[in-house]
């Protein structure tokens, strides 16, 4: 519930709590006992509500699919020409770095902060010539994951086996949607315990669509309701793009970016609000968006609630401004449902930072794009609103900028972590802990520099903002080009999603550099999606495999007659080498017996297997350790 306050245009007396009431989370306002005067712009505007009807279902048979897709780039904008001109004098001061020789530094995390452990990992969404990945990851209570990259979506269970996977033009098998598909993004809403999805179609004002997915159970097989909105809300010729979505007790909420046909850069950010429970149910939705929002945010980033339930009424936002000159975090709240009478304050608080140059990578010239600074996540948990970016960490290379915003006091507690000669970027973070009183998180990122393969990687960071050192989740295995020949897409982000009825766990989605063998391309040296599991350093199971080895491979791939399995693990172990096929089934267990600490060389032959797709994975006890996609041809 609101209490009731004085509220004028400009000046509002207010402090924001989370309360806990009936399972969900209410945002309160009131008046304290000394009055903190805040400065609200009220230039926020709303349009007419607006009801669209179901467009389909999205219903699966048993069928796998592996090949029907549109291969496509990411879509590319421009930066302001003055953080271009900075972002090139910034790469070109890294290259003058490297050229003297990489500081021999090390991370250096603090004594008595949990250090990430790896679980359960395997082979994510397969590679079909399209970039950049654009991961993003949920996962139920019930134990059911949906990763989406730009252009297919999969689901597994907790143990890895692969559930279903699809292009998005199967997935939805509507024969309206004729343009691009790309940037999903996928959230598991714990208070409806169901998942939310959003996909945009087209880049242009007459073919852009945001379309809003809501599964049907929690279980994502079970079929989804879709919906298809316009990405020219204003009819201005404009197009939407870079989606972001948050949910709340009743509503579900996609921000994005409008730009012009005549041009690549973003004319204004726009916010859908939409109730959540037709959307569920398959009826017919209620919903109204939000433009000319005051100072132009780029890139808002909706914080839904960050542990089991959501809160409400309305949404925070964040986003964050940087132009070479003055930097600001521009924290949005929209303090209200559509059922009520909601209006979207605007607050504004002072930052430093800003962005590197881009990143190298082994074996290759071609840079990987760093992007720029706009915000990446965000979620909300007793009066702090965490988000994450990444921005310049020290000479000219980029670090994860994690931050926490008291939303009473307007205060903003930041902490980079890096390492000199390194590149750390394109972060996603989560809670991880068991109380709503421990602020410590999780946060995925992707790592690269000349010496190294572009690499997936996690870092946890505790109550008191204290960082461990970081896990590997997946090492790259090649360097990424995607045939370009000076600088290729990297990113544009990567998937996190806690488990809420696990004590503390969450699940991760990112990418790594690999070489791919793909229809009607070839052989690739590209960006593929690994999966994993995440515990804390001090329980549960401890991961026996070096993942940080490059080498733990299997080869040849696609398999003709004789492949070799090669690994390496930390300790010696017993383990279990399986054939699994895209069904999950076991087909053959091809060695069971003690593997010695080091590096370990198995070889077998494909016998009689049937040609076709499998998962080769090793087991130690009931955890998966290491799980590859093979080909028998």
């Amino acid at each position: 519930m609101k209490v009731q306050a004085i509220i004028s245009c400009f000046i509002l007396l207010w402090t924001l709590e989370s309360n806990h009431l009936q399972g969900q989370y209410s945002k309160v306002i009131y008046e304290p006992e000394i009055a903190l005067k805040k400065k609200v712009i009220c230039q926020a505007q709303k349009s007419e509500r607006q009801v669209i009807v179901l467009s389909g279902e999205a219903m699966h048979d048993a069928a796998i699919h592996w090949n029907k897709s549109v291969k496509h780039l990411g879509i590319k904008h421009e930066l302001p020409k003055e953080l271009i001109k900075l972002k090139s004098e910034k790469t070109k001061a890294k290259l003058q770095h490297f050229k003297q020789g990489y500081p021999k530094n090390q991370e250096h995390g603090s004594n008595g902060t949990v250090t990430p452990l790896v679980g359960t990992n395997f082979a994510g969404n397969w590679y079909d010539g399209g970039y950049p990945p654009d991961n993003s990851l949920a996962i139920s209570n019930g134990g059911y994951i949906v990763s989406v990259v730009n252009s297919n979506i999969e689901y597994y269970n907790t143990s890895g086996t692969l559930l279903y996977t699809a292009s998005f033009y199967d997935f939805f098998n509507d024969v309206s949607l004729t343009a691009t598909l790309y940037d999903p993004v996928v959230l598991y809403d714990s208070g409806a315990d169901k998942f939310f999805m959003v996909v945009l179609h087209g880049s242009s004002s007459t073919t852009s669509k945001v379309v809003l997915c809501f599964s049907k159970t929690n279980n994502p097989s079970d079929g989804w309701w879709f919906y298809q909105l316009t990405g020219n809300p204003l009819n201005d010729n404009c197009w939407f793009d870079y989606p972001k979505i948050g949910v709340s007790n009743n509503e579900v909420y996609v921000t994005g970016n409008l730009f012009k046909n005549s041009s690549n850069t973003a004319e204004q950010s726009v916010v859908y609000q939409i109730q959540k429970a037709s959307g569920y149910s398959g009826g017919s939705l209620i919903w109204q968006f939000w433009h000319s929002i005051s100072e132009n945010p780029f890139a808002l980033v909706p914080a839904s609630y960050g542990q089991q339930g959501n809160y409400g009424p309305g949404i925070y936002l964040i986003s964050t401004f940087e132009n070479g000159a003055a930097d600001k975090l521009f924290l949005y709240d929209l303090n209200d449902d559509m059922s009520g009478s909601p209006a979207m304050d605007a607050y504004s608080i002072n930052a430093d930072f800003s962005l590197g140059g881009n990143a190298f990578q082994a074996g290759s010239s071609v840079e990987l794009n760093v992007g720029d600074n706009r915000g990446l996540s965000a979620f909300y948990l007793n009066g702090i609103l965490h988000f994450v970016f990444h921005s310049e960490y020290m000479n000219n290379y980029n670090g994860i900028n994690y931050n926490r915003i008291n939303v009473s006091a307007l205060t903003n507690n930041s902490k980079l972590f890096g390492l000199d000669g390194y590149d750390y970027v394109y972060p996603n973070l989560a809670s991880f802990s068991s109380s709503i009183s421990d602020q410590s998180v999780m946060i995925g990122f992707l790592r690269s520099n000349a010496s190294i393969y572009p690499e997936f990687r996690v870092v946890s960071c505790d109550d008191n903002m204290n960082w461990s050192t970081s896990t590997s989740v997946k090492a790259g295995i090649t360097y990424a080009d995607n045939g370009n020949v000076s600088e290729t897409r990297w990113g544009d982000y990567t998937g996190i999603s806690r488990k809420h009825n696990s004590s503390i766990e969450v699940w991760v989605g990112g990418q790594y550099g690999t070489t791919r063998d793909v229809s009607g391309i070839g052989i690739s040296q590209c960006f593929e999606t690994w999966v994993a599991q995440i515990l804390p350093g001090t329980t549960g199971f401890e991961n026996k495999m070096d993942n940080n080895n490059k080498n733990n491979i299997v080869y040849p791939n696609p398999i003709y007659d004789m492949f070799t399995m090669e690994f390496y693990l930390i300790e010696r172990a017993d383990i279990e080498i399986n054939v699994i096929d895209i069904n999950g089934k076991l087909v053959k267990i091809l060695y069971k017996d003690v593997a010695e600490k080091g590096k370990n060389l198995v070889s077998f032959n494909k016998a009689a297997l049937d040609k076709g797709i499998y998962f080769i994975n090793i087991r130690s006890g009931q955890k998966i350790i290491n799980n590859e996609k093979i080909i028998l041809q």
